[in-house]
C-alpha cells in the first residue's frame, strides 16, 4: 500500500530560452522520458528565432510542456533570471529543477539526484554536466577553465555543512520548494549574472544543506556553438567567477601565462648561450612537455579525457585573454549576453 510519505516527489522542470531553436527539442525530449518530471515549462525570453515555435510543436507530443513567455524586462533583473522566476511562480510541483536549453538529460538524472537529496539530506543538489566539446576552441578552454574553477570550487567544501564554501551549475539544479522560497528565490538574486553560486549561498546561509557534484553521465551540454558566443559567456562570468578581486585576476593570468613565458626565455637563453637553434628546440619540447604533462594530471582529477592535453597551452592563452576581457568589462562596468547590456553590480543589473 502506497502511503503519503512513500509517494515520490514530483518535479517541476523550468526551461528559460532565448534564442533556443538548435537545442530546445532535444532538452525537453530528454526531459519528458523522465517519470518524475510533473511538468516542464518552456519559458520563452523574448527569443527572435523558431524557439516559441518549436516549443509548440513539442507541446502536440508531450501533455506535460506548458510555454509561457516573459514581457519586457524589469528593471534591476537579469533576463535569465526573471525567466526562471516566472517559470517557478507558475510551478506546481514540491520540487523545481532549473536547466539550461542546452542540457540533455540521461533517463535518470533527476531520479539520481533525488537519490543523493535523500541520502545527504540536500535541499538543492546541483550537477555540473559533462561538457560536449567539438572544435578546438571549445576543447582548448573550456576544460583548462574547469580545471581552474575546480580549484576554487571544491565539491567537498560546498558539500561540506560546516564549511562555507557553496556553488551551484545552472544548467542543472535541482531545489526543494520551501527552502527556494525561504531565501526569495531568484528575485532576491535578480541582477546577478552569476545566479547560481549566488543562490546555492543564500542556501547554505539560511542552514540548508547542499550538494554540489559531478554530472559526468547524468547530464550533458555543448554549452557554446560558435567562437564569439563562447567569448562572450566568458567574458561575462569569469571574472566574477575568480572571486571578482584584481589578486585573483592577477594570479590567474599569471598561472596561465608564466609557465610558457618561462619556457620561451629558457629556450631563448640555452639557445643563445650554445649558438644552437637545435638546443633552443629541445629546450622548448622539453618545457612544453613538462607543461602538458601537469595539465594532463589536473584533466584526469576534473574528469576530462586526457586526449585534451595538447589543448592546454592554447587553452591557458585563451584563458588569460578572456580572463582580462572580463575584467575590462567588469570594470568599464557594462556586461553584454544574448543581445542585451547590463550593468555590473548585484542589485544594478537592468536591460538597456
Amino acid at each position: 500500500m502506497t502511503t503519503p510519505e512513500t509517494i515520490p516527489p514530483r518535479i517541476s522542470a523550468i526551461v528559460p530560452a532565448r534564442n533556443e531553436e538548435a537545442t530546445i527539442t532535444g532538452c525537453v525530449e530528454s526531459l519528458a522520458q523522465q517519470p518524475v518530471i510533473l511538468e516542464i515549462l518552456v519559458v520563452n525570453d523574448q527569443s527572435t528565432d523558431r524557439t516559441a515555435e518549436m516549443a509548440r510543436a513539442l507541446m502536440l507530443n508531450y501533455r506535460q510542456l506548458r510555454l509561457l513567455k516573459t514581457n519586457e524586462l524589469p528593471v534591476g533583473w537579469v533576463g535569465k533570471n526573471n525567466a526562471v522566476w516566472l517559470g517557478a511562480c507558475e510551478a506546481k510541483s514540491q520540487w523545481l529543477l532549473f536547466t539550461d536549453a542546452d542540457v540533455l538529460h540521461e533517463r535518470n538524472s533527476v531520479a539520481k539526484a533525488l537519490e543523493i537529496s535523500a541520502q545527504w539530506n540536500a535541499a538543492m543538489v546541483s550537477f555540473s554536466p559533462e561538457q560536449v566539446m567539438e572544435r578546438w576552441y571549445e576543447k582548448a578552454l573550456i576544460p583548462y577553465v574547469y580545471c581552474q574553477l575546480g580549484k576554487q570550487f571544491s565539491f567537498e567544501d560546498v558539500n561540506n555543512p560546516q564549511k562555507p564554501a557553496a556553488a551551484a551549475n545552472g544548467q542543472f539544479l535541482l531545489i526543494r520548494r520551501d527552502a527556494y522560497e525561504a531565501v526569495g528565490g531568484h528575485a532576491s538574486v535578480a541582477g546577478d549574472v552569476l545566479e547560481d553560486v549566488a543562490l546555492a549561498k543564500r542556501v547554505k546561509q539560511a542552514g540548508y544543506r547542499i550538494w554540489f557534484g559531478s554530472g559526468k553521465g547524468i547530464v550533458r551540454a555543448r554549452m557554446y556553438r560558435s567562437f564569439p558566443a563562447m567569448w562572450e559567456g566568458w567574458k561575462k562570468n569569469l571574472y566574477r567567477l575568480v572571486g571578482g578581486r584584481k589578486e585573483a585576476l592577477g594570479k590567474g593570468i599569471a598561472t596561465a601565462v608564466v609557465p610558457l613565458v618561462a619556457t620561451l626565455i629558457a629556450a631563448a637563453t640555452v639557445g643563445g648561450y650554445t649558438n644552437s637553434v637545435l638546443n633552443a628546440i629541445a629546450v622548448l619540447a622539453v618545457g612544453a612537455l613538462g607543461i602538458s604533462v601537469a595539465y594532463g594530471r589536473e584533466l584526469k582529477r576534473n574528469q576530462f579525457a586526457t586526449r585534451l592535453t595538447w589543448y592546454g597551452i592554447p587553452g591557458r592563452l585563451l584563458y588569460a585573454a578572456v580572463l582580462w576581457a572580463s575584467y575590462r568589462s567588469h570594470r568599464k562596468g557594462k556586461l553584454e549576453w544574448k543581445g542585451r547590456a547590463y550593468p555590473v553590480g548585484g542589485a544594478d543589473a537592468s536591460n538597456e
